[in-house]
Formats: structure tokens, C-alpha cells, sequence
């Protein structure tokens, strides 16, 4: 997958901005704050271009919202279970408590939920909390 064939693919005019922001994602297999994204492009993008770039990568598709436990938003690239025609973000996700990376478990299944009468579900948020592969070594 690369950037231009993903602002391709989802119908999106193709902006220098675009594309490196999707080549950041392309590049690190964790979800990213807005600042993860903000110091990986430098101080030569617009933090409201920033935003805005988010925003419309959310609405297509592109990207997911990851909620941090520390009360913040990250995003991370839809790959496997986030297909562009059957769009969800029921999986897994786990943060690290010793490097603070968050990373989409797409593997893990969540178990089916069966809510109370009149309660509707939009999404499932999971997160799992502990040491990954990478800092258990």
C-alpha cells in the first residue's frame, strides 16, 4: 500500500500534506497523537492543515480514532479489519506501559455483547493494558 494509491483508491485529491501524513502512518506500525504527527512531518505543516487531514482520513476510512487511557485521542492506519467496504473498528487494542506505544491487535476477536433493551451499539473501544512483545524481550 502507499500513500498515492491510497488518496487513489478513497477518491481524495492527492496534496503534499496528504501524502505525508499517510507515509508517516505507513511507516510505524503504532497509533500516533496528533503531536506523534505533528513532530514526525516538522514544523513546516499547519497544525489546523493537520486537523483537518485527520478529519477527512476519519470520514473516508482511512483512519481510526484509538482512545489513550490518559484521556487522549491517537489514530491509527485501518488495515486488515478496517476494510474500506465493510468499515469497523472492532478489535484490540494495547497499550504499552513501558514504551507507550499503542498498537491494533487485529488477531484478537472481541466476544459478541449483548445489551440491554433499547441500548444500540455504534462501536466497541477495547483497550488492553500491559508489556508488549518488543519491550518483554
Amino acid at each position: 500500500m502507499t500513500a498515492t494509491q491510497t488518496l487513489r483508491d478513497f477518491s481524495l485529491r492527492h496534496t503534499s500534506n496528504r501524502q505525508e501524513v499517510l507515509d508517516l502512518f505507513l511507516q510505524t506500525d503504532h497509533a500516533l497523537s496528533h503531536s506523534d504527527i505533528e513532530n514526525g512531518l516538522g514544523p513546516d505543516h499547519d497544525r489546523v492543515t493537520i486537523y483537518r487531514t485527520l478529519k477527512t482520513f476519519l470520514e473516508k476510512g482511512i483512519l481510526h480514532k484509538v482512545l489513550d487511557d490518559e484521556g487522549g485521542t491517537k489514530y491509527a492506519l485501518c488495515r486488515t479489519t478496517c476494510a474500506q467496504n465493510d468499515h469497523h473498528h472492532d478489535h484490540v487494542h494495547f497499550k504499552c506501559e513501558q514504551c507507550g506505544q499503542t498498537t491494533c491487535l487485529d488477531d484478537v476477536i472481541i466476544p459478541a455483547l449483548s445489551l440491554p433493551s433499547g441500548y444500540r451499539r455504534k462501536e466497541i473501544n477495547l483497550l488492553v493494558q500491559g508489556v508488549c512483545s518488543e519491550c518483554n524481550q
